[in-house]
């Protein structure tokens, strides 16, 4: 019998044990898109939508040693990282990935966790520089929001103006393309987000939607483009692809508990 066949993609993130971010939501993106998702570990954290009540990473050893034996046997057409939380864990994820051959390398999503929705950090400020040095010159994509564009371009955006040119900005300093989302801009009636990649430049807008908590909403978004990514689509098409998952997985959101959560499910 003639199997169908699934692309992989990798997170390479930290656990959330309410389910709602971190490698739980990218493992159910991967899964919603009809991609395998596999994952490499770098935190645990005891987490629930209201708070980050402790962090454990691991070893950066061992994280290498979740690279490889994914690389070994089940190679991922592209890749995403999540909260990294310290210098020598990205240090480890940037000389894997510079140890690879050039040609072979997967697609390279950094979504550059910083500060979780509750407001806990979730990257070692000492960690901030060793991202920026060691990981963005690496990717294929940086997915900051307002907030953590902020930190990267050095002085603040306020505007969607604003936010295009921190997309070029990013671009010129680390030479990746740049998605900045706008969805923390104050007073706008709108969602929009920049999408810049060196020669042409993209306006994704849609309506903010009302109501709804958006913890793990960063996660799904990158993890989206990740698996777009991973059946082959461009960059461009994937983002915009990934901008109406993660639109419909806001405006579907389901309740549990006392809590509304993202449904990567939706269609």
């Amino acid at each position: 019998m003639k199997r169908a066949r699934q692309p992989i993609a990798l997170t390479i993130a930290g656990s959330d044990s309410g389910g709602g971010a971190g490698i739980q939501a990218d493992l159910k993106t991967f899964a919603a898109l009809g991609v395998h998702g596999t994952s490499a570990f770098t935190c645990l954290t005891a987490q629930n939508p209201c708070a980050v009540t402790a962090v454990h990473a691991v070893p950066p050893k061992f994280l290498r040693a979740q690279l490889e034996t994914v690389f070994a046997e089940l190679p991922p057409r592209a890749v995403k990282t999540g909260m990294l939380f310290s210098a020598p864990l990205i240090r480890e994820v940037a000389a894997f990935w510079r140890a690879l051959p050039a040609k072979s390398r997967p697609a390279l999503v950094v979504d550059p966790v910083m500060v979780a929705t509750s407001g806990a950090k979730l990257l070692q400020p000492a960690a901030v520089k060793t991202l920026l040095k060691e990981l963005l010159p690496l990717a294929t994509l940086v997915t900051p929001n307002l907030d953590e564009a902020e930190i990267l371009v050095g002085h603040p955006l306020r505007s969607p103006d604003d936010a295009r040119m921190a997309a070029l900005e990013i671009y010129l300093r680390f030479g990746c393309a740049t998605l900045v989302k706008g969805g923390h801009l104050r007073g706008e009636k709108r969602a929009t987000d920049v999408l810049f990649n060196g020669h042409e430049e993209w306006t994704l807008s849609v309506p903010f939607v009302r109501g709804v908590a958006t913890h793990g909403t960063g996660c799904t978004y990158s993890a989206a483009i990740a698996g777009y990514l991973a059946l082959g689509l461009g960059l461009p098409e994937a983002v915009e692809l990934a901008k109406n998952h993660i639109t419909q997985a806001i405006t579907q959101a389901v309740q549990i508990g006392k809590h509304t959560v993202l449904n990567p499910f939706w269609e």
